[in-house]
């Protein structure tokens, strides 16, 4: 398996949890690829290999800056209620509390550890001796893993208030002193006095003490490189700075944990972790392990290799182990993927709330055809479903839906995007034009609650099935939020496409699922129709086949530079295919791997913008007309178009809601749109795409890359192509990155596996 390409040069906005870096920064290769992560990320096969250096490619691309609020109009009665961003990191922090208030509740160890030894046994018994209160010891504890306890009634989070959020002011922004001392404490080190207002959000109060103290913190602003903070630290130490002190070894730790998590993986595998450490010039990496465990910035786990094996008897003689693989991982993912795991089995074991007959269930069924008929039936048995299939199978959750509400179910549907949700809402209204309301949500929306059937007195939402569309764009953190919220006898049903890229956030939630055959598994046996859906199909088993398109469905314009590249591509965009094709320019999306180089999406994005809508760009590089792709949090990419600009910030408007973007955050959470990448165009589908592949690209393509890039064309797809053989060799030969999670050793460990 392959390392994690290099990202950007430079973060664009949208780019998931990775600030831009500091002044002094040395510049990464121009090209930036498609994955989940967004900073320097490590996986298994890079740190075991030497590799550690790799970093993940381009974060789901669609996000803003980590921890920030989208920001709508502050002034007069708009000051009353949250906007969505902020409604939505509120509900994420009541989670994170859950979950620890969940942790603190459990009464027996992480793991069992009787059969380990040497160093995995010392920081085994460091996590737990941190747990108990007591420093790290070297014995062994030799007490059994006690048995795993049942699932019990989560603890929901309930919709943050305006009041609560802001009663500290605006949220995510410090106040005007804390940053004024850090900003002084970063002009004594020799930092970029511009990341004072990251450093304090990060630290929090007292971080300019923190800071002074322990000046490799700088660390935990996202886009920061640990080189830069040893330099810092040796302006502020002096003579005391050195390579082995453990607040360097630490912080570079949970760095090397968070660049991971940036790439994908809720956890990493000790050996990988070490050898990144002492790729790092940490001189005692196994030390600086279990100083951060012991320090409890970390978390240590042993899942057993293969989880079928039994346990090996306590009166053993010969000491055989049971061969188990040692985790770390930062707490936040890792407690979050138990409480996803403990919330889909309660889902799995609770028995589904009575609402209509078996015989009124199997008349439903009766009356659909094919596999939306076997949807229907799963889900009248099952609390958990999972549904797989291309775009023509949204038709079958459709019918699910429409049947449940016939019998009077309260039923809701989740998309990932604005553009899903429209689209899946008039496939709706197209299957039972008389339902009072659509009733479709973005996830996001739906957990704001913003959007949705709102929540019960006990903190649940009020339905009785849920239906999740691009079940694959699911992260660990955001899947645990919706499960918990889910009331006792609900039924969860999660749809989409495994061929897709996977989520922006850690974990492989969806793939997770499906490879733990926990539940029942529906396939659609719905093709999608024409060249199109032919050309998808087969790159979807690794096969890049040349299909007959008549009405010149799909074209291949070969290219043999980026100058020539980017000129195709805005002609394209600005006169063939509307004049052939039919389908305007702002129904076209041009997708292409990365946001830098020649032809990223910012050189595509400002000669489409000189085509399109030229004009001075008056407001922070935008002009009344553009088209602009906003991102309100991390992970979410929602196209719009700009309206006008005034003193509260730039307004836009989104799939058809108004958004006003203050100019404080106008750099950071907006860009051009006319070009986007295939982590921010996954879950939304234009009439006509347009998806370039410059030379310098190959690295950066992969069969799900190239599935989801060509996928998003309804009517029309052009490919301008100057990658060779790079690209059938991609859709044949290079599958999804791997991601390490635990999801599936811990539902094996709680549910039964289905045939």
């Amino acid at each position: 398996m392959s390392t994690e390409p290099e990202p950007t040069e430079e973060t664009e906005p949208g780019t998931r949890g990775v600030a831009p870096e500091p002044e002094g920064t040395e510049e990464a290769p121009a090209q930036e690829a498609d994955g989940a992560g967004g900073g320097e990320a490590v996986t298994a096969e890079s740190a075991g290999s030497g590799a550690a250096e790799s970093v993940s490619e381009e974060p789901g691309a669609d996000a803003g800056e980590g921890g920030d609020s989208a920001g709508v109009d502050a002034d007069g009665a708009e000051k009353a209620r949250l906007s969505e961003a902020e409604a939505e990191l509120a509900a994420q922090r009541i989670e994170r509390e859950r979950i620890a208030r969940r942790k603190a509740e459990k009464q027996g160890p992480v793991a069992s550890g009787a059969k380990l030894s040497g160093k995995a046994a010392d920081l085994l018994a460091a996590v737990r001796a941190v747990e108990s209160g007591a420093k790290p010891v070297a014995a062994v504890f030799g007490e059994p893993e006690p048995p795993r306890r049942a699932a019990q009634e989560p603890v929901r989070p309930r919709p943050a208030s305006a009041e609560a959020a802001g009663a500290g002011g605006s949220a995510g922004v410090p106040a005007p002193g804390a940053v004024e001392a850090v900003r002084r404490v970063l002009a004594e080190g020799g930092a970029p006095e511009g990341l004072a207002a990251q450093v304090a959000a990060a630290l929090g109060e007292g971080a300019d003490d923190q800071l002074r103290a322990d000046p490799w913190q700088l660390l935990r602003v996202t886009g920061v490189r640990p080189e830069q903070a040893d330099g810092f630290a040796r302006a502020l130490l002096g003579a005391e700075c050195a390579p082995d002190d453990e607040r360097r070894g630490r912080a570079v730790t949970v760095w090397l944990l968070e660049q991971a998590a940036l790439a994908g993986h809720t956890v990493l595998e000790m050996p990988a972790l070490v050898a990144a450490l002492a790729q790092r010039g940490v001189p005692d990496a196994d030390a600086a392990v279990q100083s951060t465990i012991a320090e409890a910035e970390a978390l240590v786990f042993q899942d057993a290799l293969d989880p079928a094996a039994p346990e090996p008897a306590e009166d053993d003689e010969e000491e055989a182990e049971r061969p188990v693989r040692i985790l770390v991982g930062l707490e936040r993912y890792a407690l979050a993927e138990e409480s996803l795991a403990d919330g889909l089995a309660r889902l799995i074991n609770s028995v589904p709330k009575e609402d209509g007959s078996a015989a009124d269930w199997e008349r439903a069924a009766g009356s659909a055809e094919g596999s939306a008929a076997e949807l229907i039936r799963a889900a009248a048995a099952g609390g958990l479903i999972l549904h797989t299939g291309g775009e023509a199978s949204l038709t079958e959750p459709a019918a699910l839906l429409v049947a449940a509400r016939g019998l009077g179910l309260r039923a809701w549907a989740a998309t990932h995007s604005p553009l899903g949700r429209d689209r899946f809402g008039a496939l709706l209204e197209e299957a039972d034009p008389h339902a009072p309301a659509r009733q479709v949500a973005t996830v996001a929306g739906l957990l704001s609650g913003a959007e949705g059937p709102g929540r019960d007195a006990d903190g649940a939402f009020d339905l009785d099935l849920l239906v999740v569309l691009d079940a694959p764009q699911l992260d660990v953190e955001t899947a645990a939020l919706l499960v918990e919220s889910l009331p006792d006898g609900a039924r969860l049903v999660l749809g989409g496409d495994p061929a897709v890229l996977w989520s922006a956030g850690p974990g492989r939630v969806f793939a997770d699922l499906l490879a733990a055959r926990i539940c029942p598994q529906v396939a659609s046996r719905r093709p999608d129709p024409g060249p199109l859906g032919e050309l998808v199909s087969g790159i979807g088993i690794g096969e890049l086949n040349q299909v007959e398109a008549p009405g010149k469905e799909v074209v291949i314009v070969p290219v043999r530079d980026a100058g020539e590249a980017v000129h195709r591509t805005v002609q394209l965009v600005a006169d063939s295919v509307p004049r052939a094709i039919g389908v305007p320019a702002e129904e076209t999306q041009v997708i292409t791997p990365g946001h830098g180089g020649a032809v990223g999406t910012r050189a595509l994005n400002a000669a489409l913008k000189e085509r399109l809508n030229p004009g001075p760009g008056r407001f922070g590089g935008f002009d009344p007309g553009d088209r602009v792709a906003y991102s309100p949090a991390p992970g979410r990419t929602l196209p719009g178009q700009v309206v006008k600009a005034d003193a509260d910030g730039l307004h836009l408007t989104c799939s058809g809601e108004p958004v006003v973007v203050p100019k404080e955050r106008v750099e950071q959470s907006v860009r051009h749109g006319w070009a986007l990448t295939a982590h921010q165009a996954v879950g939304g589908r234009w009439p006509a795409a347009v998806v370039v592949l410059p030379g310098d690209a190959a690295q950066a393509l992969s069969r799900p890359w190239v599935y989801t890039a060509f996928g998003r064309a309804e009517r029309h797809l052009s490919v301008v192509h100057g990658v060779e053989q790079a690209l059938p060799r991609a859709v044949a030969e290079i599958p999804a990155k791997p991601r390490t999670t635990r999801l599936p050793v811990l539902l094996g460990a709680q549910t039964p596996t289905s045939g």
